[in-house]
This record gives structure tokens, C-alpha cells and sequence, in this order.
């Protein structure tokens, strides 16, 4: 009889011993100090990707002023969405908007408030690094200017 000895310490992780997670994270860390976009997922409403930049998307600016005014005239973030949804607007998908939706689009515009007691968030600790800066977004002054899809406000 003969006998086979088999190796057991070959393996798929390549000799840097590093997991395919921790390769995916350099590229993005790679791609993303060359300038390009690296996020996970598409970009995040209000956005998109061109040329591996990112990019303010025009139409979805829009809707995202819509949301502040909104927001700020006191309606409810389920109103904001039923209003959204009766006018035609979808979100970047085409889905309906649910509560949940505006509440993340309002998160990304004044930044995402802590719910602990005295931690700042990371949006609140450097509010210059929110992809969406409240001077991207036209203001009350020059709201007249914008064309809102042929929608009503």
C-alpha cells in the first residue's frame, strides 16, 4: 500500500496574509488618494460618478432643496416623503420615498446629529468633509432661480 502525503498549509490568501476584505479596502484607499471615487456602493443621493469623480447631481439638488424647504417649513419627515411621492418624484433608484429616505438626505445636508450626549459626530467634529455642503444647495434667496423638474412646490 501506498501512502500519499498531502500539504495542508497551501491556502487562497496570498503571501501578504492579507483577507480579500483588507485588499478590497487598499484599492479603495489607493483609488481614493489618486483622486478617484472609492466609496461603496453608488454615490449617495444628490451625487453621482463621472469619470470616477464625484459629482453634484443637478436634478437631484433640486430634491434635495425641495426636502430642506420642506423640512424647514415644519412638516413631518412622512409628509415630506407623501408630498415627494404625489409629485412624481422617485428616489436615485425610481423607488417610492419612505420616511427613513429623507431622513438620510436631511442627515447628509446638516450632518448626522449624535443621539450620546456631548459626542460629536463625525460630520459635526469637520462639517467641510460632508460630501453635501449647505453652499452646493441654493438658498431661500436664489430658490426662485432653480427650474424644479416642472414639478409644483
Amino acid at each position: 500500500m501506498q501512502v500519499i502525503e498531502i500539504d495542508t498549509t497551501m491556502t487562497a490568501v496570498p503571501s501578504n496574509n492579507l483577507s480579500a476584505w483588507e485588499r478590497l479596502e487598499q484599492g479603495r484607499q489607493t483609488k481614493a488618494s489618486n483622486g478617484g471615487y472609492a466609496g461603496y456602493g453608488s454615490p449617495a443621493f444628490g451625487q453621482r460618478s463621472v469619470d470616477g469623480e464625484l459629482v453634484n447631481d443637478p436634478e437631484e439638488s433640486q430634491v434635495i432643496e425641495l426636502i430642506r424647504r420642506h423640512h424647514k417649513s415644519g412638516k413631518s419627515l412622512q409628509k415630506i416623503a407623501d408630498w415627494l411621492n404625489e409629485n412624481g418624484y422617485t428616489t436615485k433608484r425610481g423607488q417610492l420615498w419612505h420616511r427613513i429616505s429623507v431622513k438620510r438626505v436631511l442627515d447628509r445636508l446638516y450632518g448626522k446629529l449624535s443621539r450620546i450626549s456631548g459626542v460629536a459626530s463625525q460630520d459635526e467634529q469637520n462639517p467641510e468633509a460632508s460630501p453635501l455642503a449647505l453652499d452646493d444647495i441654493a438658498t431661500d434667496n436664489h430658490i426662485e432661480n432653480l427650474t424644479l423638474l416642472g414639478k409644483g412646490f
